[in-house]
């Protein structure tokens, strides 16, 4: 028998992860501005802001999924395009900066968890977002924030083999181009996490 929504986001077993949404990413301390323009054309951070406040007022837990470079870029593998263009970048995400916080919008609030990363492309690996989780309670992750084309899609599938349930917000994510998120929701997302809105969790956390 299929599992109801309110059960599969139960506030006792949920948490939401906000992805990547910091002020070098998304905010005014983005070095290039096609996705934190993108982001604020659909709503996206409205979203993530009215997402966090509800969870906080349900009990559910946020969890922030952060990236903060050293200056000098130890521990990252430049292995691929999008590291060749962060080394070319070192104010990017620079840690112990203004642009590696976590949008003021969105916290952190002090029942907040931050859980940044210094290497690679996505949250899990090598981080303590596995255990952290999973000493919680969780079995559910809302996944929140940018991008869809790497960092939140690594995001889910790891969650996914890690044996976690998704409830993904799709008006709550963004991307580039908005054609190719589109495809990506249609032919991948839809077969590793439950898409949702932002309004259907939060409806299902009134009850």
């Amino acid at each position: 028998m299929p599992l109801d929504f309110t059960e599969f986001v139960h506030p006792s077993t949920t948490a939401v992860i906000t992805c990547e949404m910091q002020q070098g990413v998304l905010g005014d301390l983005a070095p290039t501005r096609e996705l934190a323009d993108e982001a604020k054309a659909l709503g996206v951070i409205d979203n993530a802001v009215s997402l966090v406040r509800g969870a906080r007022a349900a009990g559910v837990r946020v969890l922030h999924a952060t990236v903060a470079l050293r200056a000098d870029r130890a521990g990252l593998s430049i292995n691929n395009p999008m590291m060749a263009y962060v080394v070319k970048n070192p104010g990017q995400v620079l840690e112990g900066t203004p642009a590696a916080d976590v949008l003021p919008e969105l916290g952190p609030e002090p029942e907040d968890i931050v859980v940044r990363r210094i290497h690679g492309l996505t949250p899990f690996n090598g981080t303590e977002l596995d255990p952290l989780l999973r000493n919680l309670g969780v079995r559910t992750i809302v996944p929140i924030g940018v991008s869809v084309n790497e960092a939140l899609m690594g995001l889910c599938i790891c969650a996914a083999d890690l044996g976690y349930r998704i409830a993904l917000p799709t008006d709550a994510i963004a991307g580039i181009p908005r054609e190719y998120v589109q495809m990506a929701l249609q032919h991948t997302y839809a077969f590793i996490a439950n898409l949702t809105t932002t309004d259907k969790v939060l409806e299902a956390w009134k009850h």
